[in-house]
Parts: structure tokens; sequence; C-alpha cells
């Protein structure tokens, strides 16, 4: 059976107070998960969402995980990251890759799981991306109050 991950972040300013959230759906089976931080990137809280998802699931497994964001969807099917860390995190401008850390413990996710990323127009009406908005719109307003 296929998992489902859905997951969004949200940043105000940039940087600024962040959240992420994601929902994973197997079945009948239906998960929420969030969290935040009081100084970080809406790209860093995308990641956060989309990692957390992966790491939770307890055995490797078939995804497909949707998301709107751009950065992470084109930087795995692209292969942009999978380079960057095969050129010490530098990218083909010779620039450091941002999120280095976050980008490596997505990398390792995906050598455990089978993963299927669908890109997703964000605040279109999609159901569980307007929820995993809340979610994360939610933690980053508690992550302001944390400041």
């Amino acid at each position: 059976m296929t998992v489902e991950i859905f997951s969004d972040g949200a940043c105000s300013g940039n940087p600024g107070p962040g959240g992420w959230g994601a929902i994973l759906r197997m079945g009948e089976h239906y998960k929420e998960l969030s969290g935040g931080e009081p100084h970080t990137t809406n790209n860093r809280m995308e990641l956060c969402g989309v990692i957390a998802g992966l790491s939770a699931l307890k055995f490797p497994c078939d995804v497909i995980l949707t998301t709107d964001s751009k950065y992470v969807v084109d930087s795995i099917t692209k292969g942009w990251a999978a380079s960057w860390k095969k050129n010490g995190w530098i990218k083909s401008d010779k620039k450091p890759a941002l999120n280095a850390d976050l980008w490596e413990q997505l990398l390792s996710l995906l050598e455990i799981h089978n993963v299927k990323f669908v890109w997703v127009k964000g605040h279109a009406g999609h159901p569980e991306n307007e929820r995993c908005d809340e979610l994360a719109v939610m933690e980053r307003d508690k992550a302001a109050l944390d400041r």
C-alpha cells in the first residue's frame, strides 16, 4: 500500500518565524504533524515538512509526496540536490548550496523510501495542501510569540 504525504511551510519575513505542517495518509490511517522555529526561512520550513513526514514512517514505503514547493520538487526531481551533495554542497554557479543540512537528511530518507514527488499550486483549494498551510501558519504564529 502507498503512503500519501502532504506538506507545506510558512514564514513571516525571510528569515523570520516559520512553521511547517505535514499530513500522512495510508488507507484509513491519518496523522498530522507540525512544528516551527523562531528564526528560519520559508525554504527551510518547506524542507522540514517533507523530512518530518518521511521520518515518521516506521519502515521503507512507497510514497506519493505532494507539496507546493517548487524548490523541493525541482531540487529532487531535476537532480540538483544530488549534484550539490556530490560537489561538496557547491552549486553549478560555484556558490554554496543553502540548507545543506536539511538536504543531507532528505537525500538519506530518499535512500530508504521510494518517493514520487508531486507539485500542486499553493492556495488553490487542494484540501490537504490547505490543511498543511493551516498547520504551518499556526506553528509560525506560535514561533513568533517565542521570539
